[in-house]
């Protein structure tokens, strides 16, 4: 299979039939280039908010609500993209209004007319203050007919325990929106170490460019990137493949779930079979050296 990581711009839409068509577009664009999974990024719905107008997108709260109502017809498009195209897509996170309260939510559609979702564990500081978004679980594994998929929105993917517990998972897809350079560095980090210890394909999205209507995502640095374990039948960086940062469009590489499996029964390393080895109290002696 393929799989598409997009670094997304976010636009300044006129109307629904902008988002739409550029939806389309670059749904059209991976699925021309033969991609059978295509990851957008956290927090590329945030685009959604423009829709309001200007003032909405001073009220970060007011633009949450509104992003938040308009989530079922995104899903409905997204529905409809991934039928007609014959792809499995993981749709850009959003905030959406759970119980009253924000929460950061990415959907996985796929061509078959399903789909779930999958909420940010862990917020960052300013996700909790100002913003008020909150972390919600469970954690789950998609079972799809690409595989099992596992989602760490961004942050999530800087806390092994988390991919861990979804380490039955062939893919692991890590949507990011990072405002600097060091922000992108720890995600990728995390997500190429998360490969390492799951003996897993991780997928990573970002954001890219400047966005001044909405001062959550005014600023956004990455790239699309694809890691493996750096085992058999991968490359020994483990990167499968990277963009060029803050260039936008979709970066893609071709994974056999084969692979996989082989890196976990036959590599060289046994990362995800020796896990269990650190479970239990952990003694550690302290020295005084002075």
């Amino acid at each position: 299979m393929k799989l598409a990581a997009a670094a997304y711009p976010l636009d300044e839409l006129a109307d629904w039939a902008a988002y739409e068509a550029k939806l389309t577009a670059w749904v059209a664009d991976a699925a021309g280039q033969g991609a059978d999974l295509l990851v957008f990024p956290e927090y590329g719905a945030m685009e959604l908010a423009s829709l309001g107008g200007a003032d909405l997108c001073a009220d970060l709260q007011a633009a949450s609500r509104h992003i938040s109502d308009l989530m079922p017809r995104v899903g409905a498009l997204h529905l409809a993209l991934a039928a007609r195209y014959g792809v499995h897509i993981l749709g850009a996170s959003a905030p959406v209004i759970d119980a009253g309260r924000i929460v950061n939510r990415a959907c996985l559609y796929t061509p078959s007319g399903q789909s779930g979702h999958q909420d940010k564990v862990i917020m960052t500081l300013w996700e909790r203050d100002p913003w008020g978004v909150i972390g919600q679980g469970p954690l789950k594994i998609f079972e799809t007919a690409l595989g099992r998929i596992a989602i760490n929105i961004c942050y999530d993917s800087e806390f092994p325990l988390l991919a861990r517990a979804q380490s039955a998972a062939d893919l692991l897809l890590v949507p990011s929106c990072t405002e600097a350079l060091e922000g992108y560095w720890r995600v990728r980090i995390g997500t190429m170490a998360r490969a390492l210890e799951g003996q897993c394909v991780a997928v990573m999205a970002s954001v890219v460019g400047e966005y001044p209507l909405l001062e959550a995502v005014d600023t956004s640095t990455g790239t699309g990137g694809i890691f493996g374990p750096p085992d058999k039948g991968f490359p020994p960086t483990g990167v499968l493949a990277e963009g060029q940062m803050n260039q936008p469009g979709w970066t893609i590489a071709e994974v056999a779930l084969a692979d996989i499996t082989r890196a976990r029964t036959a590599g060289n390393v046994r990362n995800r079979a020796h896990w269990a080895e650190q479970t239990g109290e952990i003694e550690v002696e302290h020295h005084v050296l002075a």
